[in-house]
């Protein structure tokens, strides 16, 4: 087997496993929304830290036998792999609207990534880390102090969540590749604090990324942290490590396409989600109504039936007559009476 082969086979297997990370971390959030960010005591919640573990040691894996250009775009298939798998192990069904967004984000963010130069050998000075460190976790607050005010809004609060945890996941990759290129046996204690840096931000993102899954489902906040991720590392190795786009001019405006495509498909998959809050919550509020009578319509008159009908009077019964049956028998005795009068005159 080739090494491209097998950087191919390690980023599939890699995003299988991203893929089958956040479907636990939704299952988590839907089950215990109590617990927001870390649900410690969910054995199922742990499976899915080592699923994305097993994601991030395979990707690197990958890197290791295949070029950038290749593993990059095929991590974005993380996306595309976690729909059907949702259908297939937990019964979610996506919608066409949700497929169309996955597959433009997917699409988009993949052409984006296969556009970046190669790598350069450039690490962070000490200055430029410290100062990234702090515009990250300026960045993380905001967004976090954002998805706090529009609690409201579910669906804008975990994708403002996602994107935090983006960010952290984004800048925790290019503290990596700092550390990878200084890397030597005599220097791993300089790089302490490096580690330290690293460990928070994959903390910091994996605990956002399991609150961005409460009352958005899967495929928006998944497909927030799958684009934000490497968009934030390729800006900060095209501003700070001196990487450029493929193809000079051209390849910077198929670039800038690929982000819009990438957007566009984020967008579709946030109002597919919101709309499908709303629809939701229109239901339940209908169902949580009191039931009303369903009033009876006139019946209609079938063919040939009279338009009007003789309606008799109820029977009464003669022992129940009361004083009408006294009024009767002096009509009675005044009549045979008047009748004996006129027989006597003929006479």
């Amino acid at each position: 087997m080739s090494a491209l082969t097998l950087a191919v086979l390690l980023s599939l297997v890699s995003a299988v496993a991203y893929a089958g990370g956040a479907i636990l971390q939704e299952r988590v959030a839907v089950s215990s929304p109590q617990h927001t960010y870390a649900p410690l005591r969910r054995p199922v919640w742990w499976c899915a830290v080592a699923l994305n573990g097993l994601g991030a040691l395979l990707h690197v894996a990958a890197l290791a036998y295949g070029p950038l250009s290749l593993v990059q775009p095929l991590g974005a298939l993380t996306i595309v792999f976690a729909l059907p798998m949702a259908a297939l192990f937990v019964h979610r069904k996506a919608g066409a609207t949700a497929w169309r967004g996955a597959i433009m984000a997917t699409v988009g963010l993949a052409g984006l990534l296969s556009l970046t130069g190669s790598a350069s050998e450039q690490s962070l000075e000490g200055t430029e880390r410290l100062m990234v460190a702090l515009v990250t976790v300026g960045t993380v607050l905001t967004l976090m102090t954002l998805a706090h005010a529009v609690h409201r809004h579910p669906v804008v609060r975990s994708v403002l969540l996602a994107g935090a945890a983006g960010v952290a996941f984004g800048i925790a990759s290019v503290f990596t590749k700092s550390v990878a290129v200084e890397w030597t046996e005599d220097g791993a204690l300089a790089e302490f604090w490096s580690f330290l840096v690293i460990a928070a931000l994959a903390t910091s993102g994996m605990l956002l990324s399991q609150a961005s899954y409460r009352g958005a489902g899967l495929a928006a906040p998944l497909a927030t942290v799958t684009v934000v991720n490497p968009v934030v590392a390729a800006a900060v190795g095209l501003t700070l490590f001196g990487e450029t786009f493929r193809y000079g001019t051209t390849g910077t405006a198929l670039a800038l396409a690929c982000g819009v495509v990438a957007a566009g498909g984020l967008i579709l998959l946030t109002t597919e989600r919101i709309s499908g809050s709303r629809k939701a919550a229109a239901e339940s509020v209908v169902a949580a109504l009191p039931a009303q009578p369903v009033p009876r319509s006139p019946r209609a008159i079938t063919e040939g039936e009279p338009l009007t009908r003789r309606v008799e009077a109820p029977v009464r019964d003669a022992d129940s007559r009361g004083p009408a049956k006294d009024e009767g028998d002096r009509y009675d005795k005044w009549y045979s009476s008047r009748g004996e009068r006129d027989e006597r005159i003929r006479s």
